[in-house]
């Protein structure tokens, strides 16, 4: 393993983009703390702080999109504008004939998708930093010399949107110069960042003795469950991240001359988990907003039923939970239809001259894959809903605050795992190129 770390700064075009793109993400961290001028930060984070509120969702916005609205800083909204814009393109390509075409012409036409991505990206960054600043004013949030200024708002909503604009080009220059997928990798380095925040609550608030409860003190047996937790979800995450169906799929043997060709047995592997964080995505965000509207109708009118629904909605409640399981469903199945095309698949093994022993190329090739797939997706769903309760889970049972149980699972970790795991195989992939031993011990 040693000698593996050491390869890789013998190899200086990997070391020069392992340092660049440590830089660019240092470059990120800078500015993440760097404050919206005009912006009262310190009643902002009273108004932030505690587990309700405005401030659980400033918590779970900053964890999974590398921005800061608590503190709102420039790069306040983070990365998610872009994410966002990419996610709807990528569903508009399977629904436009225009974007569709656009795709299959290669290079050219996905610079120009990308090209569309970055124009709807400063678009929805107008729009959710007019939304934030709309906020901050309505809640006096804004120095009183800025207060109803037209001209500080739209100086704002510009800041906040060239933050992100910012941010996509250091993704995008980490990708073209650097090692790793670049929006992943900011995603990461704010997630990651966050984890010390998390270490020094528990040894502050450890109690080595067998007999502490209550309050915000962690006894032994927190501590140390929340260690294995942590070790556990983590294997799992990679295991999953990881795990595929492989279906057998044999090449025809072609005759010529004198030689048989082809005839080779191969896999086609299908991801267990195909929608990655996806699901987790979609359902967090939705189940964001029920708590809060239905908090802010019983506050204009108040209602026993109301409030019913509002605990039974909070996160740990059990229609929350259940809610949630049932979204992360739905959309791991969505988004699995919207990627996975069992047709075009099995059309191109037919054109390739392969099969799957005992099917038919064809529909029979297609419809068998789609029943795969829904079975596997079926398990993936599961592990991912699982792995998305158990910091809301953890943090109810053991009475701690989110933003430390969030490391035991939910949509940070898996992107953590899945960008590590990522960036590891580049890494290989450079040193096994040059005969270097890799992490796994191949080489070349």
């Amino acid at each position: 393993m040693f000698s593996t770390f050491i390869n890789i700064w013998r190899v200086s075009e990997l070391r020069n983009k392992i340092l660049f793109t440590l830089g660019l993400l240092a470059i990120y961290r800078i500015g993440f703390y760097v404050p919206l001028p005009g912006v009262n930060q310190e009643k902002l984070i009273g108004s932030g702080s505690g587990d309700g509120g405005t401030g659980s969702l400033a918590d779970m916005f900053a964890l999974f999109t590398g921005g800061n609205l608590t503190q709102s800083t420039i790069f306040g909204l983070g990365i998610m504008p872009y994410i966002s814009a990419s996610i709807i393109f990528q569903l508009l390509v399977t629904v436009i004939p225009a974007l569709e075409k656009l795709q299959k012409e290669g290079d050219s036409g996905r610079k120009k998708i990308q090209e569309y991505t970055r124009y709807a990206t400063v678009g929805l960054c107008i729009i959710q930093a007019s939304m934030w600043m709309k906020y901050l004013f309505s809640n006096n949030m804004v120095y009183a010399q800025y207060s109803g200024s037209i001209m500080y708002f739209l100086l704002a909503v510009l800041c906040l949107t060239t933050g992100t604009v910012f941010l996509m080009w250091l993704g995008e220059q980490i990708d073209e110069y650097g090692i790793g997928n670049g929006i992943s990798l900011i995603i990461m380095a704010g997630i990651v960042a966050q984890m010390p925040q998390a270490i020094i609550y528990v040894v502050k608030n450890a109690a080595f003795s067998v007999r502490a409860s209550g309050g915000q003190s962690l006894g032994p047996g927190k501590i140390l469950f929340l260690v294995l937790a942590f070790i556990g979800v983590v294997a799992g995450s990679i295991l999953i991240t990881q795990g595929q169906r492989r279906i057998p799929i044999q090449q025809a043997k072609q005759t010529r001359g004198r030689r048989v060709y082809g005839g080779q047995r191969n896999y086609l592997p299908l991801r267990v988990n195909h929608g990655g964080v996806m699901p987790i995505i979609f359902a967090s965000t939705l189940m964001m907003f029920p708590k809060y509207v239905i908090d802010f109708i019983n506050g204009k009118w108040y209602s026993g039923v109301w409030t019913f629904l509002g605990n039974a909605l909070s996160p740990g409640g059990y229609l929350y939970v259940l809610a949630y399981v049932g979204m992360v469903y739905f959309f791991a199945y969505f988004w699995t239809t919207v990627q996975f095309q069992p047709k075009e698949m099995a059309n191109n093994l037919r054109d390739y001259g392969s099969f799957i022993p005992g099917l038919r190329p064809g529909k029979r090739t297609a419809d068998y894959l789609e029943k795969v797939m829904g079975r596997i997706t079926y398990v993936g769903a599961a592990f991912l809903a699982l792995i998305a309760l158990i910091p809301t889970i953890v943090a109810a049972a053991l009475e701690i605050p989110f933003f430390v149980s969030a490391f035991l699972g939910g949509t940070g970790l898996l992107i953590v795992v899945s960008v590590v795991l990522d960036l590891v195989q580049r890494i290989e992939a450079n040193l096994i190129m040059r005969n270097y031993k890799g992490f796994l011990g191949g080489s070349t």
